[in-house]
């Protein structure tokens, strides 16, 4: 090799090199202009793509500065500090998005991202938050905990889909097993509630607006207890017929007078129906409450959304 090629060769070593050489100190530049450190990398690790579901923790800082804006670890639902989504399109060029779909599972690292970019297209926010200004840049940690490709995630549904269908079919059954044990005679409602009546309550029937004060206990079909107002400060008050309980509730109250007591036998889809509540209500599982009526307003104020039973 002659001395022209060698120096030439040199030139264009220096220059890929200076390429990826990035005005933040220990960053590196990708070609779509993202600053970038790894920490940790798994280099034959399967890279996140658009479709796939992401596990991950994340630090939002401003650059040059040591404060959080924003930390993954205090605003999880469950205390984990772990935020999961389905990846979607890069929002711009050098985007975190583009910077997720360089890692891989059990990956942490840095990125260097605009301010202006990510809080204006990919929040989609009218305006810069009042703490930052235009030109600021975000230094962002993320360390990937789990990833989830597109056929998985599919195939995932389908299990699911199939799970729930099979609880949706054992849901008959299981009350007319219910029935049976507990020698309930009563027919059912035309929605299939049960209102098995213990002690009739005296005066007018609890119409749609009424405010109503009453005990419960719900419980599962095996017994177990799941909400109770006894032992409370108060029993609960709602205003029937204004979605604030359950459809069931809605309609079995309006079956009751003041001082009455009944058992109600109330099937999923006027209770929870497929998604459960609580933690402790499984999807499609038919409840059982005893509920007292203590009390009925026929001229309520307006009063705030309650939480439901169960909830």
């Amino acid at each position: 090799m002659n001395k022209i090629s060698i120096l030439l060769c040199s030139a264009l070593i220096v220059g890929l090199a200076s390429c990826n050489k990035s005005k933040y100190d220990g960053y590196e530049t990708a070609e779509n202009g993202l600053n970038y450190q790894f920490f940790t990398k798994d280099d034959k690790g399967t890279k996140v793509m658009e479709g796939d579901g992401v596990a991950f923790r994340y630090i939002f800082k401003l650059m040059g500065k040591d404060s959080v804006i924003i930390n993954s670890a205090n605003v999880s639902q469950d205390g984990s500090g772990i935020t999961k989504f389905i990846m979607p399109k890069s929002s711009f060029k050098g985007s975190l998005e583009d910077a997720m779909m360089m890692m891989s599972k059990g990956d942490s690292a840095s990125f260097v991202v605009s301010a202006d970019s990510f809080f204006l297209k990919t929040q989609r926010m009218p305006q810069l938050p009042p703490y930052l200004k235009p030109g600021d840049m975000l230094k962002v940690d993320i360390k990937m905990v789990d990833i989830k490709t597109k056929k998985e995630l599919e195939e995932n549904q389908k299990q699911q889909e199939a799970e729930m269908a099979k609880m949706s079919e054992q849901e008959k059954p299981q009350i007319a097993q219910y029935v049976a044990d507990n020698k309930i005679t009563v027919a059912p409602t035309a929605s299939g509630v049960y209102y098995v009546e213990s002690l009739k309550g005296k005066g007018a029937l609890v119409k749609p607006g009424n405010e109503v004060t009453v005990n419960y206990t719900g419980k599962l079909l095996n017994g177990q207890v799941f909400d109770s107002s006894v032992g409370k400060p108060e029993p609960l008050k709602f205003i029937v017929g204004q979605g604030m309980v359950i459809p069931g509730w809605d309609e079995a109250f309006q079956l009751m007078a003041k001082g009455g007591k009944a058992t109600l036998l109330i099937p999923s889809n006027l209770a929870y129906g497929a998604r459960g509540a609580g933690g402790v209500i499984p999807p499609f599982a038919p409840l059982v409450f005893e509920v007292e009526l203590l009390d009925v307003n026929t001229n309520p104020a307006p009063q705030p959304q309650q939480q439901m039973p169960g909830q």
